[in-house]
């Protein structure tokens, strides 16, 4: 397993959708994943510490985790089927591990929140990886630190202009 970072959160223009980029630690690759615009909203919450009056489904869930007596130790990217990224919740109660397989924006968002390391499968990487290589003279336009104010502002515009026809491409 290779251990990533939330590099950005951004919604691509070509297609309105936003998108995790999560780079490799120590290296020079990131693993691109489209994910939707509540998750979005979400990750960009718990990066900014926002905490909802009550909670949201990512809360509870860590709550939920908690109150069973167990803690989530990893999030791992595991596969790519059919353009759809699976990811596992790596749980530990008492000595027992557990394996839950879950969205991987979910699992980003719950792992922002609780503090657990996020991984992604040597072969995943391997794969479906791109090389980031920064070079002075290029435009860093893609590759950010998150922007949290911008991600929102980004999310909310598409949420404004979506309309139901355009998921019928």
């Amino acid at each position: 397993m290779i251990e990533v970072v939330l590099r950005a959160v951004r919604v691509d223009v070509g297609s309105s959708t936003p998108l995790l980029l999560l780079e490799e630690v120590g290296g020079n690759r990131v693993l691109p994943i489209f994910i939707g615009a509540p998750e979005a909203t979400a990750i960009a919450y718990a990066l900014q510490g926002i905490e909802a009056p009550r909670p949201m489904s990512h809360d509870l869930l860590g709550n939920v985790i908690t109150a069973l007596g167990a803690k989530l130790f990893a999030v791992e990217i595991v596969e790519l089927v059919d353009n759809t990224f699976y990811a596992s919740l790596r749980l530990l109660r008492g000595t027992e591990e557990l394996s839950v397989s879950a969205r991987p924006s979910d699992a980003v968002a719950l792992a922002l929140r609780v503090g657990a390391p996020l991984l992604v499968h040597d072969d995943l990487m391997n794969a479906e990886g791109q090389v980031y290589v920064a070079d002075d003279d290029v435009d860093d336009d893609m590759i950010d630190d998150v922007d949290g104010d911008a991600l929102l502002a980004d999310l909310r515009s598409f949420l404004d202009n979506v309309n139901p026809e355009d998921f019928n491409q």
